[in-house]
């Protein structure tokens, strides 16, 4: 599993897998899949042994089931069998339909000794975005947001189009590593007329994610930095189809129906398997309401406003708390 965290942010569409490969307890072989085309994590483990005749009283572990197919890469089951391992421990079924027991059942018809559910649980939350996105038919959704002290988001009045910073610098730079490792990053109207953000990742080494922005009316300024065309942008507004192109995508919704379940519908037709919300306040207590969301992610600065805009109304069960400086940053699991 350690090895598996390796590929956050990199993988996507595939998930995260983590492979150790182990003769008379010692550690001969690892690998984790690198990126989406290349060779997985089995392929890697079962290359990086030095003496290949060791393999056939090996054991290899893989956090989630061997593929058995061909997509991109040959299946991995074929390939334990022709290296004659023997023993296969395995976290996790894989949900993904072209999967989903059958790399099980060929490494058993190929006299393999498989266990399967060891350590199962951290193996799902190991893949939660691939397990949510292929079982409920929707991005892993985690919500993000600073507020001060007393429990305001933003003041009421801004002069200039730019954010207000709650949070200090290194919370900032986390946020930006945050954004490297998820597929689209959302925000509502206000958010991007008011701060005009970029929502890339420049404090941070990695991949941009997928901007989105909800504009019902087509408000926000076309020289916004979200309209750039520099990084893929969806806009959901109730609009008819305007020009697009490429980078800059115009979706249709509804907005009178159940706006964040028709935002998950499209982002999950879009092969987009997480999403970070960043607000506004009103954006984020509309995913809460229809109890939309799987994660929350809340700094406390130190700071106080002495009015300004409420901090979501919310409860869900606290996973972890630390504190970055004078910042303490909470995570939340919707159970």
């Amino acid at each position: 599993m350690q090895l598996a965290k390796n590929g956050l942010g990199t993988t996507y569409p595939n998930p995260l897998v983590g492979s150790v490969i182990v003769y008379n307890d010692r550690i001969i072989g690892e690998g984790w899949h690198h990126k989406a085309g290349e060779p997985h994590a089995e392929v890697n483990a079962i290359n990086s042994v030095k003496d290949e005749s060791l393999l056939k009283k090996a054991t290899i572990y893989v956090s989630l089931e061997p593929c058995s197919h061909y997509g991109k890469t040959p299946p991995c089951s074929d390939l334990i069998v022709s290296k004659g391992i023997k023993r296969v421990v395995i976290g996790t079924i894989d949900p993904f339909a072209k999967v989903a027991g059958r790399g099980i059942k060929k490494l058993m018809e190929a006299g393999c000794d498989v266990q399967v559910g060891i350590l199962e649980k951290q193996c799902k939350e190991l893949n939660q975005r691939f397990f949510t996105f292929h079982q409920e038919k929707r991005p892993y959704i985690i919500l993000k947001w600073a507020q001060t002290a007393n429990g305001y988001i933003a003041p009421n009045v801004q002069e200039k189009r730019e954010p207000v910073w709650i949070s200090n610098s290194y919370s900032k730079q986390l946020v930006h590593k945050w954004r490297s490792e998820e597929e689209s990053i959302l925000v509502g109207t206000a958010t991007a007329i008011e701060d005009n953000p970029n929502l890339n990742t420049r404090l941070w080494q990695g991949s941009d994610p997928v901007r989105v922005v909800i504009d019902r009316n087509l408000k926000i300024p076309k020289e916004s930095a979200l309209l750039d065309g520099s990084i893929k942008t969806i806009v959901f507004t109730e609009k008819n189809k305007v020009l697009e192109n490429e980078k800059l995508i115009f979706e249709q919704l509804n907005f009178s129906e159940n706006l964040p379940a028709q935002i998950c519908e499209k982002l999950y037709q879009h092969q987009l398997q997480s999403v970070i919300i960043e607000g506004g306040a009103k954006t984020l207590q509309h995913f809460i309401n229809a109890k939309l969301w799987d994660e929350a992610r809340i700094f406390t600065g130190s700071a106080e406003f002495k009015n300004g805009i409420k901090a979501p109304n919310f409860s869900g069960k606290l996973k972890t708390k630390k504190a970055i400086l004078n910042d303490t940053l909470k995570t939340y699991r919707n159970d």
